[in-house]
């Protein structure tokens, strides 16, 4: 009985995954794309996405939890507490960058900036609070500005590989160097 239990828990959980990602590649790329198309696009019937989200705004809160995650995972991945501020902020933006359409959402409003505000802007910016108290930040650039900045460059550094205008192999060093360069003392 019990492994019959976890298979359909695992099987419920891949149905949810796919219906979630499926949502943030088809909003990423159509803002008012319909819940039947995300269903399509995550091989799945319109009545199993209610089933799982009974309307747009419980598939948006699931998206909102998934960059949240995703955003989690890239502080992890970049060390933010290892060295000085500075070089952490540069491993850091790779990172960000591996998001995806995930960063489409955050630039078109589909993930509420609330969501961007719990899981990306307040590390980010103590990130930087912390360079600032270091010295490997400039300390004339507002923590606001900062974050700007880094948003910025990578809504251009996004935006440049979605659009096949570069490969992401020439685009991280770009990226990295900018900011660098834009931040340093």
């Amino acid at each position: 009985m019990t492994e019959v239990h976890e298979t359909e828990t695992g099987a419920r959980a891949r149905t949810r995954r796919a219906i979630v990602e499926a949502a943030v590649r088809e909003l990423a790329h159509d803002a008012a794309t319909s819940l039947g198309q995300i269903a399509d696009a995550a091989g799945v019937g319109r009545t199993t996405l209610h089933r799982y989200f009974p309307d747009r705004a419980a598939l948006l809160d699931a998206v909102g939890s998934e960059t949240v995650a995703r955003l989690t995972e890239a502080h992890a991945r970049a060390r933010l507490d290892d060295g000085d501020a500075r070089t952490a902020l540069l491993r850091l933006c790779p990172e960000y960058l591996l998001l995806g359409d995930l960063l489409t959402l955050f630039f078109t409003g589909v993930v509420p900036d609330t969501v961007l505000d719990e899981g990306g802007a307040a590390p980010l910016a103590a990130l930087v609070a912390r360079g600032h108290r270091e010295g490997s930040i400039d300390r004339e650039l507002d923590v606001d500005w900062v974050v700007g900045v880094v948003w910025a460059q990578l809504y251009l550094a996004w935006a440049t590989l979605r659009e096949g205008q570069a490969a992401r192999h020439d685009i991280v060093p770009m990226l990295v160097r900018t900011v660098d360069k834009a931040v340093a003392p």
